[in-house]
């Protein structure tokens, strides 16, 4: 991922050097196991275990002529150890996709502590929000229609329990990553004792490969990156109703515009939603990713290797654009402008029918047949669409017409907005214990 994008925490993690340092690592706890076990000379441990990481341009520049990048790594981490004799002991028993598939479980697990952090974040900000609005009222919509009224506080609730659930649902992802396989080419543990395995991923603080060719089968990873690509949705949802409350005909929300800050090359009054938009751009980046990982899953017999390639692009590229978009997206609800009294005046804007759920059951509990009522409101509820006549009053001439009394004190009573929040108490208690 380009640098534009890329934090600081989750660049490292999938820096050149930091995957090195992550291969020597895994590497040396494979040589500890057999010295333990005294497969190995014991005295090659030390010089292994002091010899420092090999710089990405050495491995880089060894690559060049062998075309594989482990024997590259392999050599040039052996030219940085004292004695070089003692390297001839390191990768014993092991095949490459038992140092890349292994080191890659610790990338993905640290990776995804980063971002579960971030989603607390992203939590905790659409959670106080909520509560904080929890009684500012606004006008809801469906289809983009003004449809009833409702709270601010109650659309975040919805989208701050959507991104605990996801925060959960990458938590659970993390399990199906952290991952240890070392088991030798075709994964049979032919020169290389399962218990290696089991020490490994303990020191790891990961779980053995329940079973292994020569990959871990990517269904876990699969999983992982299909749970990044519903955290980046949520986000883009978080932005779209950002982007439609900031609309000039809307003017409900908008981001905060800093001093300084310039909406338009061209046109100086211009405020754009550019968080909410690059948010929007960004997500479709993290579901991209989606297909091409999970075609990993099939792969030939043992193994063939046409998933690394996918795999060194999109697993770093998701979770820094995820890592990205949750700092983003928390960033722009902690900092979100709401203007209450424009909610307020859209609401009122259609002259009353925002009400007309309330006066249809009104007049059917008075004694009206619903065919009757139905068509009695809606016919009044058009003339307030054609005409902007207020809907009361359409209501008050549509029912003289044919002979309807109506209950005035009542319709003055259920044509308020608070009585269609009034039962979100239980809602907002729920919110409240949301972290």
């Amino acid at each position: 991922m380009i640098d534009r994008y890329t934090l600081p925490e989750m660049g490292r993690v999938w820096s050149d050097q930091h995957k090195y340092e992550l291969w020597c690592r895994v590497e040396t706890l494979v040589l500890e196991a057999h010295a333990a076990a005294g497969r190995v000379p014991a005295d090659v441990v030390e010089p292994v275990r002091n010899a420092p990481p090999p710089t990405p341009e050495r491995v880089a520049e060894i690559e060049e002529t062998t075309q594989h990048d482990v024997i590259a790594f392999l050599t040039a981490w052996a030219d940085n150890t004292e004695p070089r004799s003692a390297a001839a002991y390191v990768h014993h028993g092991m095949t490459s996709s038992d140092l890349l598939d292994t080191a890659l479980a610790v990338q993905l697990t640290d990776a995804t502590d980063v971002l579960l952090d971030k989603a607390d974040r992203l939590v905790a900000a659409l959670r106080d929000h909520g509560l904080a609005h929890r009684h500012t009222i606004k006008v809801g919509r469906t289809h983009g229609v003004h449809a009833e009224p409702v709270v601010w506080g109650h659309r975040v609730a919805d989208l701050a329990f959507a991104a605990a659930r996801s925060r959960d649902r990458l938590r659970r992802a993390r399990e199906a990553v952290g991952v240890v396989a070392i088991s030798g080419a075709v994964g049979t543990y032919s020169l290389i004792d399962p218990a290696v395995e089991v020490t490994v991923a303990e020191a790891l603080h990961l779980r053995a490969a329940d079973a292994s060719t020569q990959v871990v089968l990517r269904d876990g990873i699969s999983e992982w990156v299909s749970a990044l690509a519903v955290i980046a949705t949520v986000c883009e949802a978080v932005a779209l109703e950002v982007r439609h409350g900031q609309r000039t005909e809307v003017r409900e929300l908008s981001e905060a515009f800093g001093s300084g800050q310039k909406g338009s090359s061209a046109m100086p009054h211009k405020k754009n939603p550019i968080r909410s938009e690059r948010i929007a751009g960004l997500a479709r980046v993290v579901r991209a990713a989606i297909v091409p990982v999970m075609e990993g899953i099939p792969l030939w017999h043992e193994r063939d290797i046409s998933h690394s390639s996918t795999e060194r692009v999109f697993l770093p590229d998701a979770s820094i654009t995820t890592d990205y978009l949750l700092d983003l997206t928390a960033g722009l609800v902690e900092n979100l402008v709401v203007d209450a009294d424009r909610m307020r005046a859209n609401l009122e804007s259609t002259g009353g029918l925002i009400y007309t759920s309330a006066v249809l059951l009104e007049l059917v509990e008075s004694g009206m047949g619903r065919e009757q009522s139905y068509a009695l409101v809606q016919s009044a509820a058009m003339r307030t669409w054609q005409d902007g006549t207020p809907f009361r009053q359409t209501l008050r001439e549509r029912a003289a017409a044919e002979g309807v009394a109506l209950d005035e004190a009542k319709l003055d009573e259920i044509c308020r907005p608070e009585n269609y929040v009034a039962n979100l108490g239980p809602l907002f208690d729920r919110l409240a214990a949301l972290s």
